[in-house]
């Protein structure tokens, strides 16, 4: 059984996330500050954190600093913050995922087991490096170059691209990317393809009116092909 510590001050949504975990029978503890979340990182050796980013001690962006320092355990960010600048700051600086709150028992509870499954399928045997055009993906290292430069993905941002590059000349929809790089079910209101695709575009030096490798299929989904020119 997988242990997730919540570090969360809140006494009311900290009670709600331990109740969802418990009812999905996820072993967890929880901690309502930073210093005690960082203690308990490191005592208990968690499979994944759920890290609120309003702490009363500790910046929470501090705490995943810390914890990243010394630790490759998932971190799913978990605040009432949408702004993307501080999204794209908390995924760059190594979380696995970013909740919006409020969010739902069920969408919180599908996240972990999503994150927990990237992480098993992450030890399992590479696969063999992807190049596109200048674009060079290595999945055992997790890192992509454009014309010989570091792209500097997030993580989510990186599995997307793969998938896509895997898949190279073909039409990918916007739902199996949320269910197979995800791993959660798909909804019609949900942005997150969306977000993360428009970051990548901005990390590749395109935009969706003049893409060079990331080609929208309007009405269908995404195809990922070497530029012609």
């Amino acid at each position: 059984m997988p242990h997730v510590l919540v570090i969360e001050d809140d006494a009311d949504v900290r009670r709600g996330l331990m109740r969802s975990l418990a009812v999905a029978d996820i072993a967890a503890t929880s901690a309502s500050t930073g210093m005690a979340g960082l203690q308990a990182a490191l005592e208990s050796a968690p499979d994944l954190i759920v890290l609120d980013l309003g702490l009363p001690d500790i910046q929470g962006n501090e705490v995943l600093r810390m914890v990243r320092a010394v630790s490759e355990v998932p971190i799913i960010v978990a605040t009432s913050c949408d702004e993307e600048r501080q999204i794209v700051t908390m995924l760059d600086a190594g979380a696995d995922d970013y909740l919006v709150k409020p969010f739902g028992g069920e969408q919180f509870v599908a996240r972990i087991r999503a994150t927990l499954r990237r992480g098993r399928l992450d030890t399992r045997k590479p696969k063999p490096a992807l190049s596109i055009g200048g674009l060079v993906i290595e999945q055992s290292a997790r890192t992509a170059t454009l014309d010989g430069k570091d792209l500097r993905l997030a993580p989510r941002e990186f599995d997307m691209l793969y998938y896509l590059a895997e898949r190279h000349g073909e039409v990918v929809t916007k739902r199996e990317l949320l269910t197979e790089v995800w791993q959660v079910p798909f909804s019609g209101t949900d942005k997150t393809v969306d977000v993360h695709l428009s970051w990548l575009r901005r990390k590749l030096g395109e935009s969706a009116q003049f893409p060079r490798y990331l080609h929208t299929v309007r009405g269908v989904g995404l195809r990922l092909s070497a530029p012609t020119s």
